[in-house]
């Protein structure tokens, strides 16, 4: 398969179109498959699953521009119809011959462009879970290393398109078949998910997606850590708390926070505490609750921390603050 890119000069920009080959011997979609897509595709626009992540989408005419997001690495099938997103200025061209993939919180536009009530335009779209495909291609590493030895394809920036090959429709298909019973659903839809993800990272893509699961999964623990120190700053916390709390090693995690937010993992929660207890003396409560509320025993510890942190102590600067929201009120009133 190859991939070729057309370029179009706009007056504001310079377009490019990426149109994918089929394989040799193009892949014939199972009527099964097109009639469990329609099953589930109930009403005009999207229809959401039971499965969690998984969204079914049917139009009856076609669909200008418009804009679109997906929340998480995602994989798209259109089984019936033909579509085109936008992304950043590279359109996208997927139908029942092609698969497309698009990275986390991705804002695209996209455009049906096939669709009829007597034949609707039918798809759905699949988030993959980071750590399902981080422990899949773990697996192949470590049983089957010689299927990994594909040439990867050049890298892409937030979307890629392939064409699509009989393994993957199988999967797909015996995935949304386990759906419609609750006893498959529970016991062999995780299987064919796995093997969904396998598929995938059989593809010269592999790295790309690899790439952006690992992106996600770094962005999904220290989403974790952040909530977990709001939660507990009222209790002592140290780098070792909060690295279990998010199931990670130490020296791990340290490193992780630290490449995504600058700081490190005590210095960011001592910016959390420092704001709270600002917010806290604001509201009313004394020096030494806010103190405890944050997770501080030592009152002058924290009277030193607030005011190396805010160039003055807790009680000026809340006077201070006080005494400049009562002006504005005054200022305001004499208007």
């Amino acid at each position: 398969m190859e991939a070729q890119g057309v370029s179009e000069q706009t007056e504001e920009e310079v377009v490019t179109t990426v149109l994918v080959d089929p394989q040799s011997e193009a892949v014939v979609l199972p009527g099964e498959l097109v009639a469990l897509v329609a099953r589930q595709a109930v009403n005009e626009g999207a229809s959401r699953a039971a499965w969690p992540g998984l969204t079914f989408y049917r139009f009856e005419q076609r669909v200008a521009t418009h804009w679109d997001e997906v929340s998480s690495v995602s994989l798209g099938m259109v089984v019936q119809g033909r579509k085109r997103v936008r992304a950043g200025s590279i359109n996208y061209f997927y139908d029942p011959f092609h698969y497309l993939v698009m990275k986390r919180e991705l804002r695209f536009q996209a455009e049906i462009l096939q669709a009829a009530p007597e034949r609707p335009f039918l798809s759905f779209v699949l988030q993959l879970q980071p750590e399902l495909v981080n422990e899949v291609y773990d697996e192949m590493s470590r049983l089957v290393p010689d299927i990994l030895r594909i040439e990867p394809a050049p890298p892409t920036p937030d979307v890629y398109v392939m064409a699509l090959d009989q393994p993957l429709v199988g999967a797909v298909q015996c995935f949304l078949l386990a759906l419609e019973s609750e006893p498959e659903r529970g016991v062999l839809a995780p299987m064919y998910l796995r093997e969904i993800a396998y598929r995938l990272l059989r593809s010269e893509q592999r790295v790309w997606l690899l790439a952006r699961a690992a992106r996600e999964n770094d962005g999904n623990v220290i989403t974790a850590a952040i909530a977990f120190m709001k939660q507990e700053m009222h209790h002592p916390l140290s780098v070792r708390d909060l690295a279990e709390a998010v199931s990670m090693s130490e020296s791990g995690f340290a490193h992780m926070f630290k490449a995504a937010t600058g700081v490190s993992p005590l210095q960011f929660l001592k910016q959390l505490r420092m704001e709270q207890a600002s917010r806290l003396l604001l509201g009313g409560s004394n020096v030494s609750e806010a103190a405890d509320s944050v997770g501080y025993s030592s009152l002058s510890h924290f009277i030193s921390e607030f005011k190396r942190y805010f160039g003055k102590s807790p009680k000026a600067y809340t006077q201070r603050l006080r005494d400049v929201h009562a002006a504005a009120i005054r200022d305001a009133s004499s208007t």
